[in-house]
């Protein structure tokens, strides 16, 4: 087994777009007990873009933890955490254009398309992880309403976070890319 090294540059840029998460998610976003509608997934989307599926993953989950711990918006639940690191590697599996492996499969993306790189990614977080399964954590804390009653409560938030996202990821890969391409971040910078 290899010791692999972490570069400190890449450690410092998933660094940046973890705090540029908790400050869009805490403080720049509409927030009620039940939804929020902001921003916040863009730096973890950059993240999928530059560095994969594991390194937004651990952003994710490391916004929503440290979040949760400097700038408490009510009771934490760790399946937030969980499935927030979901959703980011679910970003960076469809995201990331670098070389990666998903058990035997071998997954390398020339371009990001509408089908399936926006779409897959955008409809199974925001419609499978965060209405369904995030929907049935904030009815356990906050069990005023049923789970449907949750669930209809919430609805709206993803009427407005399912177009932002599609409209705004292709905006964010050309951002990406012109990083990349400036040698201000990404993995081909790093070796």
């Amino acid at each position: 087994m290899s010791k692999s090294k972490i570069p400190v540059r890449t450690l410092c840029h998933v660094a940046l777009l973890v705090a540029l998460e908790i400050v869009l998610n805490r403080f720049l976003s509409i927030n009620t007990a039940g939804w929020k509608i902001g921003f916040s997934f863009v730096p973890i989307v950059i993240c999928a873009m530059l560095y994969g599926p594991g390194w937004a993953a651990i952003a994710y989950a490391l916004a929503d933890l440290l979040g949760a711990i400097l700038f408490p918006m009510g009771a934490y639940h760790p399946g937030f955490t969980i499935f927030a690191a979901v959703r980011g590697a679910m970003y960076g599996y469809f995201l990331y254009r670098g070389n990666m492996k998903l058990g035997s499969l071998k997954i390398k993306w020339d371009k990001i398309r509408l089908f399936p790189n926006i779409l897959i990614p955008t409809l199974v977080n925001c419609i499978v992880v965060c209405m369904f399964i995030d929907t049935t954590w904030v009815a356990m804390l906050y069990g005023s309403k049923t789970y449907w009653g949750w669930f209809m409560y919430r609805l709206p938030q993803f009427l407005v976070l399912v177009p932002l996202n599609i409209i705004l990821i292709p905006i964010l890969d050309k951002l990406a890319t012109q990083l990349v391409k400036l040698g201000l971040a990404g993995k081909k910078n790093n070796n």
